[in-house]
């Protein structure tokens, strides 16, 4: 199976990777965690112009397209290939979010990733009122990054809310994370 956990920034994404990824393996399950951008070179730099000022609109779309081809590479398409679960924080669907944000065409983005990223058996999309989000971005990092910013935030949500997939589960992120968990396990067979 290949699942992906999607949402604005203070959803909870991280804490159920590390819930569905425990609970898969106790199951008996082979399981890959990652997260994009990822650790590789393009992804660094893509999390360290979060912090230090961010690059172009243009560079930073390059740069999340090329992290995501290595990423998909290296170990997502392998991993998949030998039966393994892949448990990502974070796929296209949030490029086409933030950078849609940034002016480009989210139906562009998604077109150009689905000719070599392949589509993920399973989407939560851990939605969250937005006071609640930055109240949890506060106390996580004390203060917003530049991807963080409560105008962003709200746009990037709007194009979440019109992804019309199937396989796009919408979980309410406002129960306690373990509530938020029974939720998820409900949707995987």
């Amino acid at each position: 199976m290949f699942i992906v956990f999607e949402g604005i920034d203070g959803t909870g994404k991280s804490t159920q990777v590390t819930l569905l990824a425990e609970a898969l393996r106790t199951a008996g399950q082979e399981i890959i965690c990652s997260k994009e951008p990822s650790d590789g070179p393009h992804g660094t730099r893509l999390r360290n112009s979060a912090e230090n000022g961010r690059l172009s609109p243009q560079e930073e779309l390059d740069l999340f397209h090329l992290d995501r081809r290595e990423h998909v590479e290296t170990l997502i398409k392998p991993a998949l290939s030998r039966g393994a679960t892949v448990i990502l924080d974070r796929y296209f669907f949030s490029t086409m979010a933030y950078q849609g944000v940034r002016g480009f065409d989210p139906l562009e983005i998604r077109t150009l990733n689905e000719k070599f990223a392949p589509l993920p058996d399973h989407v939560f999309l851990l939605e969250l009122d937005l006071d609640l989000a930055l109240e949890r971005i506060g106390v996580r990092d004390g203060q917003a990054n530049q991807f963080e910013q409560r105008e962003a935030l709200q746009e990037c949500h709007k194009i979440f809310t019109s992804l019309p997939d199937p396989f796009i589960h919408r979980i309410n992120a406002e129960k306690t994370p373990e509530e938020v968990h029974q939720e998820i396990l409900k949707h995987l067979p």
